[in-house]
């Protein structure tokens, strides 16, 4: 039986093997140098959504944070799974917009990242995923979003996404906008076809004592 494809992630399983080794080169720390302010000192539960070669969760774990690791594409999944063995990493096979098996689980996060994840949902879906993101982010607790622009690879579905869509999805949800920055791509040959990366932050109101 052949597994479907989950919508969004056309042309991964095809390239997985290159995008570990250009993933992997790159330290989350450089990747994510816009919003370091924002990841939480003290042991945290982290929610890495599209968490592909686990790069990013590799190095949460490794400050001793707990992490939930959601990647849909097996050829993804399985190798970040061998590569970081960590105990700290809680590997599921879920996705956006729904994160159906995430949410059954009941449970909320101090910081949900999604790196590289967005540009992939079109209007409904991003429309759908937004209410469900910010359930899973706990009162008082962080959501970080680093969106791709530029050229959309070959074999890739991608939408154009202006920061205002997002930052205003965001805010309906309770979401309140702390980072929002446009940085240019940390892999020169896509620097060079001009891919830049908005990076957005908010922060979960918190509710008022009754």
């Amino acid at each position: 039986m052949t597994s479907v494809q989950v919508s969004g992630t056309e042309g991964y399983a095809e390239e997985a093997e290159d995008l570990f080794k250009r993933y992997e080169s790159i330290p989350a720390a450089d990747a994510h140098r816009a919003v370091l302010h924002l990841i939480p000192a003290a042991p945290s539960r982290i929610l890495d959504i599209g968490s592909g070669t686990g790069r990013d969760a590799a190095w949460l774990a490794s400050m001793g944070h707990r992490v939930v690791a959601v990647e849909p594409t097996d050829a993804m999944r399985l190798p970040a799974m061998a590569l970081h063995p960590l105990p700290r990493i809680e590997w599921l096979n879920d996705s956006l917009p729904e994160l159906a098996l995430v949410r059954t689980r009941g449970e909320s996060f101090d910081l949900v990242m999604l790196t590289a994840v967005w540009m992939h949902l079109d209007a409904r879906q991003r429309q759908r995923a937004m209410p469900n993101l910010a359930a899973l982010a706990r009162e008082g607790g962080t959501v970080i979003m680093k969106i791709r622009h530029g050229p959309v690879p070959p074999g890739r579905r991608m939408f154009e996404i202006t920061p205002e869509e997002t930052i205003g999805l965001a805010r309906m949800q309770g979401l309140h906008p702390v980072v929002h920055l446009r940085t240019e791509s940390s892999q020169e040959r896509n620097r060079a076809a001009g891919v830049t990366w908005t990076n957005l932050a908010f922060v979960k109101a918190k509710v008022p004592a009754a």
